[in-house]
């Protein structure tokens, strides 16, 4: 079967089910809030993935490409096996969304025949840095990074600069200018999710919420983002809505879950929990358990990623809502490379499409396979 009549048959497949494909038009271009967020989740199978995946947006501006790039750097055709590329992760795989992120980036350079050079910076920054900085030792002449922290690679993006490699910023923004210090950013509309999310969590729960926040790792946009999007919300349309405490879980399970007991010892009035990242919500769960309650009964919870275990939940009814963070960058990721070396250049910030899981659509997706 070729690329094109697959990527309808996923397309005819998510449609029955009532889904929507990430380059489909699920939701409105360009958008920075809620109100236009679809409510059904992108048909996120791998191989669809591969195949149809795409930006919902590519905000207006000058395009990059090498030539104006930091002063200019030189030209790279990323086929036939010489071209080195690095990619640097910023956080183990035993996370799903770096597992899917890493193994679409794997596919799509094997498929072009580009040799990966792979770091794993666990989440420390200052590994990253010195990582990238030995990839570049390497003999990388692209690189694609995951950030850790937003301010924190500022050594690397240096040398990388010096040495005239360019840079392309994929999940979480870095500090600096683009096509100067990096060459783009491909993402999720972070703020935009947030907005999707007090709006599940105030439907579930009602005017008298009483919200626990587990925000992210200090530091870095997506955690900024989901933090102001979702209070902005609140404050804007839910003024009887009450945010009883916010506490970073740091994106994992263990922390989540610590933090978790500690709030509901402290505020015993807590019955809504927003989690800035599906690790966290797990966490919350057990948490919730360990303390005789039951979530979706007694607490209801919103998230944001779209794993596998997480959609499971909304689909059983302990979690109200799980808002999808696609993780399958590796088509639009070098698709930005190769714009970038061509005539068309890569837009600065390029915002992928995102789905919704809720209810009315989390086991369905799950049938079909839909969720990473």
């Amino acid at each position: 079967m070729n690329v094109s009549r697959r990527a309808r048959t996923a397309a005819a497949i998510a449609m029955a089910a009532g889904l929507c494909l990430a380059a489909t038009a699920c939701t409105n271009s360009g958008s920075s809030g809620g109100d236009s967020a679809s409510d059904s989740p992108s048909a996120n199978s791998t191989a669809a993935a591969q195949e149809v995946a795409s930006p919902s947006a590519s905000p207006a501006g000058p395009a990059c490409t090498y030539k104006n790039y930091a002063g200019g750097v030189p030209r790279l055709t990323l086929t036939g096996g010489k071209t080195v590329v690095g990619f640097s992760q910023s956080e183990s795989t035993s996370n799903p969304f770096r597992a899917t992120e890493t193994k679409s980036i794997e596919a799509q350079a094997k498929s072009l025949g580009v040799k990966l050079i792979e770091r794993n910076a666990n989440a420390d920054v200052n590994a990253q840095n010195s990582q990238i900085e030995d990839m570049i030792a390497q003999g990388a002449k692209a690189l694609i990074v995951a950030p850790e922290n937003s301010d924190g690679l500022g050594p690397a993006l240096a040398r990388a600069k010096a040495a005239k490699i360019p840079v392309l910023t994929i999940d979480r923004t870095v500090g600096g200018t683009a096509c100067d210090d990096f060459m783009a950013f491909i993402g999720s509309d972070f703020y935009g999710q947030a907005q999707i999310a007090a709006d599940d969590l105030a439907g579930a729960a009602g005017d008298s919420a009483h919200v626990a926040i587990l925000t992210g790792t200090p530091g870095n946009n997506v955690s900024t983002d989901r933090t102001k999007g979702f209070q902005d919300r609140i404050k804007a349309k839910y003024p009887k809505v009450k945010v009883v405490a916010s506490q970073t879980g740091n994106f994992t399970q263990t922390d989540g879950q610590k933090v978790m007991e500690q709030l509901l010892q402290a505020h015993s009035d807590i019955n809504a929990v927003y989690s800035e990242n599906d690790e966290m919500a797990l966490g919350a769960l057990q948490a919730i358990r360990s303390a005789g309650r039951t979530p979706g009964k007694d607490i209801k919870i919103v998230s944001i990623d779209g794993t596998k275990q997480v959609v499971q939940g909304v689909a059983g009814g302990q979690l109200a809502a799980d808002i999808e963070t696609n993780p399958r960058f590796g088509p639009l990721a070098f698709q930005a490379l190769q714009d970038f070396y061509g005539t068309k250049g890569v837009q600065p910030k390029v915002i992928i499409k995102d789905g919704h899981f809720t209810s009315g659509n989390a086991q369905q997706a799950l049938d079909q396979g839909l969720v990473y």
